[in-house]
């Protein structure tokens, strides 16, 4: 009898920690005060990666990530992944770099951006890979990125869209 009020206390724990159902765009946890924009990704990246990840698309798609940082500090990148990212603007000197795209939105321009959907997966307390579908100009895009948490905020360490190879091999192979 007793095995069974533990089932029913570990049951009733597990339900009361499950976050409710939230319609894309939206989060359970990130602050809804904060309009979308880089204060609002800041705060998500403390919360969890899925918060994050929402956060960052929901600022792209309000147009509201700003003026984006020197190449090779953007906040929202993991730091290996801003290493190569600098010494790729650097090696190119005044010519185009090899990211010379917004790897969030996996275009150059775009209207009608929306998020249809993320999918996160933790493999452990520091990383996760989130499966993301977005349209872009009426095109379905869909990519995962690789997060990693770098002290108590989450970032992008790479972005993997199906058919090529990942963002962090080909700025590897340009910067070797």
């Amino acid at each position: 009898m007793r095995r069974y009020a533990l089932i029913a206390v570990a049951c009733a724990a597990l339900a009361a920690c499950s976050s409710p159902e939230t319609e894309v765009g939206e989060t359970a946890d990130a602050p809804a005060a904060l309009p979308p924009g880089r204060d609002a990704i800041y705060e998500a990246a403390r919360v969890g990666p899925e918060e994050f990840v929402r956060a960052v698309y929901a600022a792209h798609a309000a147009g509201a990530m700003g003026e984006p940082p020197k190449p090779g500090q953007e906040p929202i990148y993991g730091r290996m992944l801003n290493a190569m990212i600098g010494e790729d603007f650097r090696r190119a000197g005044d010519d185009v770099p090899t990211l010379n795209w917004d790897p969030i939105c996996d275009c150059q321009d775009g209207e009608g951006f929306r998020l249809e959907s993320v999918t996160v997966r933790e493999s452990s307390a520091t990383e996760a890979e989130a499966d993301v579908v977005f349209v872009n100009s009426g095109e379905t895009h869909r990519q995962t990125l690789k997060l990693v948490k770098e002290g108590p905020m989450w970032r992008i360490s790479d972005f993997l869209v199906p058919g090529r190879p990942p963002l962090s091999e080909t700025l590897m192979a340009a910067i070797s």
